[in-house]
């Protein structure tokens, strides 16, 4: 796991974000609507990256995030995540 913060990426574009987490091969998790909005625009495009797991911040709680986001990094890799977005809870 990799933080925006451990990456010198905090505050930076949505599609930038996007396209860093591509280049590193890594899905995101995210509770922003706005990435989320990115991440089916590219979607619409047939634009590829690297994946979105998106919680929305009143319909999950923290332990359910940590819990589904196990359970994901248990039985995926990362390239079939690839250009799909995935809601929690699970």
């Amino acid at each position: 796991m990799i933080t925006l913060e451990d990456d010198n990426c905090r505050g930076i574009a949505d599609p930038l974000l996007l396209d860093r987490a591509t280049e590193l091969g890594r899905p995101l998790f995210s509770q922003d609507r706005d990435l989320l909005a990115e991440a089916r625009r590219r979607q619409k495009e047939g634009a590829p990256f690297a994946g979105v797991i998106y919680a929305h911040r009143l319909q999950v709680t923290i332990g359910d995030c940590v819990r589904d986001l196990h359970l994901i990094a248990e039985v995926m890799e990362p390239d079939e995540l690839a250009s799909r977005v995935e809601f929690l809870p699970l």
